[in-house]
């Protein structure tokens, strides 16, 4: 246990060094500009280090046990042989010529009056080294949010450079270990940390983006109960891909047997979602993210279904709906008769990902607590998914635990094969603890949570397993409040004692004014 408490000191430590680099680099630029700028830096150097890792390793397997790939000439990595660029190819899905590679790139820098092109030609080579190959799709535009020569950088050529100097010192400065030492998380780790501090400070924005660890974990956990592995994971509105990554965690990357796939609209987030599988040391054959909107131009009718679907969508957004004819014969929302309303894809959400779900399979989706209550299309949608027994279980969440928003959300949880015809409610509106501005979900919480999620009993003031009939007769409302009654917290009081201590009071006071009437009287 010593150990452990060591080791998360050592992490936090890190985190604090990486933060207060990142945040003392950006200096006049916008925090959440500048993300694209430190995270990319990240990407280029963790994916410099493993290559040459890679071509290290295999020489000294070979025997040539001073091999240093970063010290050769690019005319001795080009005559080396055209199999090794292959073999890149086809295990990394990239090239990196040594004079490109991060360490030689930053020895270089300050010295570089032409930095600025030398990044952009780096970042276009790597795109353009997967070109043609199985990788092309997770390396296209990667680094186009890194625009070397934006004047949010300097206004000058030189002062973008002298901003670039400093952007890879600081990144060189970030002790993230070394892939040699198996220390790979360390990178992954660090993104997810420096997306979270981003997140946190660019309010609403920053919720669009990414989604608390411990609500990704709870999720994750609701998905995968009583399992060790899985066949595939899918997030409909990926964001950064932490929620992805999650399931990595939980069951472990060879838990997941047939990869992660997501679909993001925003493409500056598709970009970090790719970059996040990367650093988190997902090859690129076993994720597919595509960017495109996923309730109109969904992207991977191919792949599905998916045994566990886990999402955190936008709440309440403009959508299609029925302005698009096509839609109400789309076989995802056909079979509940209406499609959600214009003004609010919620449920339209939670008809895609029920459409792609495995016979087998669980889907974990964070709602906005409305669709639950509100009449219209929505009560219809609600209507088929309880009629046809879609629903396993509605999870009311603590306030306050999303960046950007203050909202109590809500879990639904949807499985196709469920073996009885009741849907439990949780109330786990107490579930958190309070950190700085915002509730979070201690290790604690989320146990509990999904304790009583598998349990699947009745527990007053905490959970209720009610029948069909009884949600009928509420008319398809699923507002956990309808069935799970709060505990009153409030101090009781005794009347009967209260009144006592009242008589008590009025007559000691009358005596008193009685003797001062006398007294003025006399």
């Amino acid at each position: 246990m010593a150990v452990d408490t060591k080791k998360e000191q050592e992490r936090e430590e890190l985190h604090r060094a990486i933060w207060a680099i990142a945040d003392e680099l950006r200096g006049a630029v916008d925090g959440w500009d500048f993300k694209n700028y430190v995270l990319g830096t990240m990407f280029y150097r963790y994916i410099s280090e493993s290559l040459c890792n890679y071509i290290n390793q295999g020489e000294k397997d070979s025997g040539n046990k001073d091999f240093d790939y970063a010290k050769l000439s690019d005319e001795e990595a080009k005559a080396a042989s055209e199999d090794l660029c292959d073999d890149l190819l086809k295990s990394k899905g990239f090239f990196i010529l040594p004079s490109e590679l991060f360490c030689n790139v930053h020895a270089n820098a300050a010295n570089n009056e032409n930095l600025n092109e030398t990044l952009e030609s780096v970042f276009r080579h790597i795109e353009e080294s997967a070109k043609g190959k199985d990788s092309e799709g997770s390396f296209a535009g990667l680094f186009d949010d890194f625009d070397v020569n934006s004047n949010k950088l300097g206004a000058t050529v030189a002062k973008r450079n002298e901003k670039l100097v400093k952007l890879l010192n600081g990144v060189a400065d970030m002790k993230l270990g070394s892939v040699t030492d198996h220390d790979i998380d360390a990178f992954g780790d660090a993104y997810e940390y420096l997306m979270t501090m981003y997140a946190s400070n660019a309010g609403k924005s920053g919720g669009e983006f990414f989604t608390p660890a411990d609500v990704s974990e709870l999720l994750t956990r609701l998905g995968t109960v009583g399992k060790t592995e899985i066949n595939k994971v899918y997030d409909p509105a990926c964001g950064s891909g932490s929620l992805l990554l999650k399931a990595a965690k939980v069951l472990r990357k060879d838990g997941v047997r047939n990869g992660f796939f997501g679909q993001e609209i925003n493409i500056t987030t598709y970009n970090l979602c790719r970059i996040n599988m990367f650093l988190h040391d997902i090859g690129f054959e076993n994720f597919d993210i595509a960017c495109e909107d996923t309730l109109t131009t969904p992207k991977h009718w191919d792949d599905e279904p998916f045994e566990l679907i886990v999402s955190n969508p936008p709440y309440s957004i403009k959508w299609a709906g029925d302005e698009n004819p096509i839609l109400i014969n789309d076989k995802r929302f056909s079979p509940a008769g209406v499609l959600a309303p214009k003004s609010k894809a919620d449920l339209a959400f939670i008809m895609h990902s029920l459409a792609w779900l495995a016979p087998n399979g669980t889907a974990a989706i964070v709602c906005f607590p409305g669709i639950m209550y509100r009449g219209g299309a929505e009560q219809k949608i609600r209507q088929y998914l309880i009629d046809n027994n879609f629903i396993d279980c509605i999870i009311q969440l603590p306030s306050n635990l999303f960046f950007g928003t203050s909202i109590a959300t809500c879990i639904m949880v949807l499985k196709r094969g469920k073996t009885d015809n009741k849907t439990l409610f949780i109330d786990a509106t107490s579930e958190c603890v309070k950190v700085t501005n915002n509730n979070k979900l201690t290790p604690e919480n989320i146990e509990h949570i999904v304790e009583t999620f598998t349990k699947r009993k009745n527990a007053k003031h905490v959970s209720h397993l009610a029948p069909l009939d009884e949600i009928v007769k509420n008319e398809y409302n699923l507002s956990v409040s309808t069935y799970v009654e709060a505990e009153d917290t409030r101090e009781k009081v005794d009347i009967v004692k209260l009144n006592a201590e009242i008589v008590q009071k009025e007559n000691k006071l009358r005596k008193e004014i009685d003797a001062i009437i006398q007294e003025i009287g006399a």
